[in-house]
């Protein structure tokens, strides 16, 4: 009886190898596109010279996350010379327009900027004032992004063009004098890399202008 019950066990526990083995390992699925780097508080100044009633419809190759005031269909908007804007759908005043999504977009690191963490406040306030914003502008990316990249070794920071602005296009009605669109890309390094450096050409702005920045960490 002893023997029959440690035969059946052995036979048992073989079992159980085989059926182990013949388990597959589990494979990660392949990332879509909806998990790429996500475009993070993108945010629009609107700066009319007189006070004026803005449509401002956002195309995005990709999906809105987050947005306020709500976007629904579009924002419509009463927007006056020192970017208030009171938002016709609520009645509320606004500082800006917000938005954040999923974006397709593959950015460009080709050129930029190799920053240590703890140079991040000061090299950000010396290019976005030379790349355009204005104080206010610049202090508010700063605070929304300091805290994401001072902490780490070294960042590669590159300014994005058309990898960014083809994917979330921008239909302003009445069509601005003037438009400002800075979005930054930036990759935490342990070491720092050898990238040219980017050049940027001066920004006026003129009559009814249009301001927006935004950024997105590549892992």
């Amino acid at each position: 009886m002893r023997r029959t019950k440690r035969s059946l066990s052995i036979l048992l526990l073989a079992a159980l190898c085989v059926t182990a083995a013949s388990c597959k390992p589990v494979v990660e699925p392949t990332p879509t596109a909806t998990e790429l780097p996500a475009p993070e508080k993108p945010v629009i100044y609107l700066y009319p010279q007189e006070q004026t009633d803005v449509s401002v419809r956002l195309t995005l190759d990709g999906k809105l996350t987050a947005t306020y005031p709500a976007y629904n269909t579009g924002w419509n908007v009463t927007a006056f010379p020192d970017g208030t804007l009171i938002n016709r759908a609520d009645g509320r005043e606004y500082s800006y327009l917000y938005w954040e999504g999923m974006q397709n977009a593959e950015y460009d690191f080709s050129q930029g900027f190799v920053v240590p963490g703890a140079d991040t406040a000061e090299f950000l306030q010396e290019t976005l004032a030379a790349i355009g914003l204005t104080p206010r502008e610049y202090n508010e990316f700063i605070v929304y992004w300091l805290p994401q990249m001072q902490d780490n070794a070294y960042n590669l920071i590159s300014f994005q063009g058309a990898a960014y602005t083809d994917g979330a296009v921008l239909d302003i009605t009445p069509a601005p004098d003037s438009v400002l669109r800075v979005f930054m890309a930036y990759k935490p390094l342990e070491k720092p890399i050898d990238v040219e450096p980017q050049i940027f050409e001066g920004f006026e702005r003129v009559g009814f202008t249009v301001v927006e920045w935004g950024g997105a960490e590549v892992k």
